[in-house]
């Protein structure tokens, strides 16, 4: 699979122990059965694109993993896929062990039929291309904390504009300066664990 997203093993490797061998699993299938499909994340969960649309997707969840595909085009061609597809988000129920899978040869015809429906419909109408936001300063007290910690330094770095805006904002909105402190703070303990500043809520 061609554009393979490194931040789709960071979610694995943080997802709860029972989910790991299920989306390691279902990431195969999809590669096996559409090579070309492309990984990304999407709303905090992978997702493999291909033909320009979503191909499928899934999560991890605190006690369960959810599988599915994207349009509800896709959905009804492809017919029931599953008799728990009202119990958890995806069409496949809550997953919370491979056995509970459908069969791989089933999983494979499905993301094969998926990829023909994308590949038959008009492509999407690109996006018009929008301008750079202008990267926002990084105020003092928190360059100078980073040149202290190696470790949250290089998570900042390597994160695109919007997540370091994230933290950016976050910290100097605060009004008072206990709380500036507290979040600065915060701010380099999660960095250098490699946590965004909306970690929480990536894979819940």
């Amino acid at each position: 699979m061609r554009n393979s997203d490194p931040r789709i093993d960071a979610y694995i490797a943080k997802s709860a122990t029972f989910a790991r061998p299920v989306l390691r699993h279902l990431r195969a299938l999809v590669r096996e059965a559409c090579p070309e499909a492309e990984e990304t994340i999407k709303w905090g969960m992978p997702a493999f694109v291909y033909g320009g649309k979503i191909l499928c997707g899934m999560a991890a969840f605190k006690a369960h993993c959810a599988f599915g595909f994207w349009r509800r085009e896709l959905k009804v061609a492809l017919g029931p896929v599953s008799s728990k597809e009202d119990e958890g988000m995806g069409g496949f129920g809550r997953i919370t062990k491979l056995e509970e899978l459908p069969s791989d040869k089933r999983l494979l015809a499905l993301i094969r039929q998926a990829a023909k429906l994308n590949e038959s419909e008009t492509p999407a109408r690109p996006r018009p291309a929008r301008r750079p936001a202008a990267a926002l300063p990084v105020p003092a007290d928190l360059a100078k904390a980073l040149k202290k910690n190696k470790a949250a330094a290089a998570t900042f770095a390597s994160f695109r504009p919007s997540h370091r805006k994230e933290y950016i904002e976050w910290i100097t909105e605060a009004k008072r300066a206990e709380t500036r402190a507290k979040r600065l703070a915060t701010t380099l303990e999660w960095l250098a664990a490699g946590k965004s500043r909306n970690w929480k809520y990536e894979t819940c």
